[in-house]
């Protein structure tokens, strides 16, 4: 089943971000697909906010991987792979130990890595409208 919202304000992604977590409970692995300045980060954002993350959340641009602590002792890993110039980098880094760790893994830019991603990802599709300025995020 297709989940779609379409949101005009970025006081929306709460209710949004808490439907994604909600319909996929059992889901760890992320992947989040949009044009540069569709919103990625920013739902990723309102994610961790509703994972109760206890920290300023960051685009992980140059650091490729951010970790951030939840208040019931798991972890969320927050990646950007837009930098990288192929999979092997995301090799290099450790992503296969991240994927496996049973942690929230949020992906950004995962067409660099397509071929590594694992068959239980969730894959998040924003698109913007650049008339209404509104966005419009799904899944299934």
């Amino acid at each position: 089943m297709m989940n779609s919202f379409t949101i005009h304000s970025v006081a929306e992604l709460k209710n949004v971000a808490k439907s994604l977590l909600e319909t996929k409970a059992n889901d760890k692995i992320f992947a989040f697909y949009g044009e540069m300045g569709a919103g990625k980060t920013t739902f990723i954002k309102a994610i961790c906010e509703e994972l109760k993350v206890e920290r300023i959340v960051t685009s992980p641009t140059f650091s490729i991987v951010n970790e951030y602590q939840i208040p019931d002792g798991n972890r969320v890993f927050h990646f950007d792979f837009y930098r990288i110039e192929n999979a092997q980098e995301a090799i290099q880094i450790g992503y296969f130990e991240y994927i496996e760790s049973g942690y929230f893994c949020l992906m950004e830019w995962p067409e660099k890595i397509e071929n590594l991603l694992p068959d239980n990802c969730v894959y998040v599709s924003i698109k913007s409208d650049h008339q209404s300025g509104s966005r419009t995020i799904s899944w299934s």
